[in-house]
């Protein structure tokens, strides 16, 4: 009899993973109700770089850090608009009348994931790992491709202090006190800033940007941050192979964080997410397992397998059969599949490398070759082809759900005109000299465009309307295909003519967008490497002014510089779609708030019983 109980609680551990319930069993007494592990399972469609705060810039990699570092701000998981509130920090900032002063006072009683570098006691965060860990920003060993944003809002001593290690060529001083970031006491940090920063808290918003890094970590493995994450944040790194699998677990020394949601009251997702989890403790699921899947069908294939428990933006060749006419397909309802459709706040664009000899340059005639280029390519057919319709043609190079974004804006940058595109290249001596069919250079040399793109169904086949496009315009074009860290570093570099990438900010801000175009962000967010200096004047305007007409009018005259110039062409914004399987509850999203793992639940019987 025993043993035959034994066997059913073996059986019962392996079901649920109930180790405290098989050791009862084993006393022989009887066990309590058993707890299933949450896991929550999905993929992501391009592989990550690593997760250090101080060295990420892709969106995969910053959705991982963000789940494990804490910024002392965050982004309310369901408030619409957009609203910023404390996360370790007590409340929003103290911020002076002129915008350059802003001083935080953080929570007692937030602690670091354990780690050896804490010699086995408890790391409490205090001010001063704030300003160690924005000072790594400026560490010229990281190379930080997120360093312009801290550049540009001018803290003060900072980049002065970076310029020293550079010349000097020796370590930077993280322990000179400069005015612009210091610790007041262990709870509260100031920021001092040269010029108004009207919007500055929303850098402080961001775990993968200003999360919590502490100084024991980042010394004990100095050449290692990218692979040994330890942060404050609701999970911590449990295993990770790289391009292939990432698995986060709980953070046992994560605080006390209940979900505290206001939903929207025309937002029936929302409401019943608050009705479900309002109380209860966070994170809700105890793990996360992300696969790296690049192509989409086998991603696709995986969710109706129910391998997955939701799928992030539905592959755009699958759209027809999820969602005909924007409605979730019958089968799929029956089933109890969930559908969460969302605008992001991104571009998709193909850049031109203005240092490139061939496609760069501000002359007339490169410009009106870059304004051919951008003419000929029929977005709407992309859009109908491609991403069946999951995506809105762009008019400019601000994104919706930003400040800045006119809706009614109609302008170049979203116009299909081939004839014209010709006759721009006629004009300026693009013309076909040797007789083979292709248009040459005004000297005589041949005219190739060299294109960089990935290898997945989706991209080969947005580089096929590329081809079709320039061929009818009849200029010959080459792709280059690698995976898609090589084609980051390299572009990061200037080394790549044109790429087709994609953009998304992580504040309701069009200012995020307008730093694409920026000079002194070459390299960094501007890979087009443009550099206008009226463009840069207007930009560096727009910044420093409070939102209102004044703002808004100098945004849109920065927009009017880059669609005359066409650094970028900006082909869309995107419509997400995402699918829920019926056993995740309170599945919602937050286009400004990439943590949000810790708000979703799942049923792990429901979850069982699929498998």
């Amino acid at each position: 009899m025993f043993r035959r109980g034994l066997t059913l609680a073996l059986a019962l551990l392996t079901a649920l993973g109930g180790a405290h319930a098989l050791a009862q069993a084993a006393k022989g007494n009887s066990a309590p109700a058993l707890t299933a592990s949450k896991v929550l399972r999905y993929a992501f469609r391009v592989a990550e770089t690593g997760f250090d705060p101080a060295q990420l810039s892709d969106l995969y990699s910053a959705t991982i850090a963000a789940n494990i570092f804490d910024a002392p701000l965050q982004f309310e998981f369901l408030a619409r608009p957009a609203r910023l509130r404390a996360n370790t920090a007590v409340a929003l900032p103290e911020i002076s009348a002129d915008f350059t002063t802003y001083t935080f006072t953080l929570k007692s009683g937030t602690y670091f994931a354990d780690d050896p570098a804490f010699k086995g006691k408890r790391r409490e965060l205090v001010a001063a790992d704030y300003v160690y860990s924005l000072k790594r920003h400026y560490d010229p060993r990281y190379k930080s491709p997120t360093l312009y944003q801290f550049e540009n809002a001018k803290l003060l001593g900072l980049s002065e202090l970076r310029r020293e290690a550079i010349d000097g060529k020796k370590p930077f001083d993280y322990d000179r006190e400069v005015p612009g970031l210091r610790a007041l006491d262990r709870y509260r940090f100031q920021i001092k800033l040269a010029e108004p920063q009207p919007r500055f808290e929303h850098m402080l918003a961001d775990p993968s940007r200003s999360g919590a890094v502490a100084r024991e970590v980042a010394e004990a493995y100095p050449d290692k941050m990218m692979e040994h994450p330890v942060g404050t944040g609701p999970f911590k790194l449990a295993e990770w192979r790289r391009a292939s699998k990432i698995v986060l677990e709980r953070n046992p020394n994560y605080r006390t964080v209940l979900y505290n949601e206001e939903a929207p009251a025309d937002d029936k997702l929302a409401l019943a997410a608050v009705a479900k989890h309002q109380g209860k403790r966070l994170p809700l699921v105890d793990r996360v397992e992300i696969s790296i899947i690049e192509e989409s069908q086998p991603r696709w294939l995986a969710f109706l397998n129910k391998e997955h428990d939701l799928i992030e933006e539905v592959p755009p060749e699958f759209a027809d059969l999820v969602m005909p006419n924007a409605k979730l397909a019958p089968n799929l309802e029956k089933q109890g599949i969930l559908m969460v459709r969302y605008p992001r706040a991104d571009l998709h664009m193909t850049y031109f490398a203005m240092e490139n000899a061939v496609v760069g340059g501000y002359t007339p005639e490169k410009v009106a070759l870059r304004r051919a280029l951008s003419l000929a390519m029929d977005i709407d057919k992309e859009i109908r082809l491609v991403r069946k319709g999951q995506a809105i043609p762009a008019q400019g190079p601000i994104g919706p759900n930003t400040f800045g974004y006119d809706p009614a804006l109609r302008s170049e940058m979203g116009e299909y005109n081939l004839s014209r595109a010709k006759a721009l290249l006629d004009l300026y001596g693009y013309t076909d000299k040797n007789g083979d069919g292709w248009r040459d250079l005004p000297d005589g040399q041949a005219l190739e465009l060299e294109y960089a793109s990935e290898s997945d169904q989706y991209k080969r086949a947005l580089a096929e309307q590329w081809q079709k496009n320039m061929a009818a315009l009849g200029v010959r074009i080459v792709f280059r295909i690698s995976q898609w860290p090589e084609n980051l570093k390299a572009s990061r570099a200037g080394k790549l003519m044109m790429w087709i990438v994609g953009w998304s900010v992580g504040s309701p801000d069009g200012d995020g967008f307008l730093q694409l175009g920026y000079g002194p962000n070459k390299g960094q967010a501007n890979h087009a490497r443009f550099d206008l200096p009226a463009f840069n004047a207007v930009y560096e305007r727009q910044k420093k002014l409070p939102d209102g007409p004044e703002r808004q009018a100098a945004m849109d005259e920065a927009q009017r510089l880059m669609i005359a110039y066409m650094p970028y062409k900006v082909h869309v914004h995107r419509i997400f779609t995402d699918l829920a399987q019926p056993w995740v509850i309170g599945y919602h999203r937050n286009i400004f708030l990439r943590e949000f793992w810790q708000y979703v639940d799942v049923d792990p019987a429901l979850q069982a019983r699929a498998k």
